[in-house]
């Protein structure tokens, strides 16, 4: 079964294909089709702009598509970076600027308490689906550790550890994405299709 992943996102890519190791599922990504066309994700909720791009490849490509939105959510700090998170420290900003940014911002915020979320949106026959995944933490006050992307060198599990001081095969069972992910791959299972 061909499924169209609406990403640019290379570690987001990697991240899925992994998870669908042992299934039938082809996963196509926007860089197998050369497709570099930027959605406007002006939605405001990450279900709404996980909806937006998921229409968008659907009716471009008429295929099945999954497209996520996710972010990291700090409540005492007004739900922000919120859908933001990606751009955060500007529209061109990459995560060391992004988490170099928001360290200093919360900088004298006691609560840190945080939580990364992902909403999957499926299309597939005109039909729409939404999947979510959350994953509870805390943010540091520095910056460490060498694996993940994104905020992960400032997320603190329940362990101790960061999201980017444990492997991907560790991450993809217990993040937000792999959450969402999981939710929509039993959807999936139970309704027969792999």
């Amino acid at each position: 079964m061909d499924i169209l992943l609406a990403t640019h996102n290379f570690h987001k890519v990697e991240e899925i294909k992994q998870l669908l190791s042992n299934t039938n599922i082809n996963l196509i990504s926007l860089k197998d089709l050369n497709d570099e066309d930027d959605v406007d994700e002006n939605g405001h909720s990450f279900e709404e702009n996980a909806r937006i791009k998921a229409e968008y490849y659907y009716q471009k490509y008429h295929l099945p598509v999954l497209a996520d939105d996710s972010g990291l959510v700090i409540p005492s700090f007004d739900n922000q970076p919120g859908i933001y998170s990606a751009r955060y420290a500007g529209i061109n900003a990459n995560a060391k600027k992004n988490n170099e940014k928001l360290l200093a911002d919360i900088k004298d915020i006691k609560d840190r308490n945080a939580y990364f979320i992902c909403q999957v949106c499926y299309i597939e026959n005109d039909n729409i689906y939404f999947f979510t995944g959350k994953l509870e933490g805390q943010i540091a006050y520095d910056i460490r550790g060498h694996e993940g992307f994104g905020y992960d060198p400032l997320f603190i599990l329940e362990n101790g550890l960061r999201l980017s001081e444990i492997p991907l095969s560790e991450k993809n069972k217990i993040s937000h994405r792999a959450q969402a992910f999981k939710n929509w791959l039993q959807f999936i299972k139970d309704r027969g299709i792999i």
